[in-house]
């Protein structure tokens, strides 16, 4: 499963430079594939849309930091635990009960994003 920020984010931003991803951004802000990753072609989202590496992708979220899904490994591969979670001083980085991934499929996202 991936992680998600809930609305108790106190927008402290302790949570965004320890996720090896690079999945995490502060409210209203754009993401994209590329950031923080090796992707430089295009790259298929959850949603089966296809996107440029460096393509603009709207906000998951506008008034708090937020996770964006198609980053998000839960750590598997880089660290024993989410890294989020380890240092978020307001346990809102939790478990999205929307997206139940296994270890296989994390692990197979993070060879995706970092080959």
């Amino acid at each position: 499963m991936a992680i998600m920020i809930t609305d108790e984010c106190i927008n402290c931003g302790a949570c965004e430079p320890e996720c090896p991803n690079n999945a995490i951004y502060e409210g209203g802000v754009e993401w994209a594939i590329s950031d923080g990753t090796s992707v430089t072609d295009d790259y298929q989202l959850e949603s089966g849309a296809t996107v440029g590496a460096d393509a603009q992708n709207e906000p998951v979220e506008e008034d708090f930091y937020y996770i964006s899904p198609d980053k998000c490994t839960e750590c598997k591969g880089f660290h024993e635990e989410p890294q989020c979670a380890a240092v978020c001083p307001v346990d809102c980085c939790v478990d999205d009960p929307e997206r139940r991934e296994t270890d296989e499929v994390l692990l197979a996202r993070k060879a995706r994003l970092h080959l």
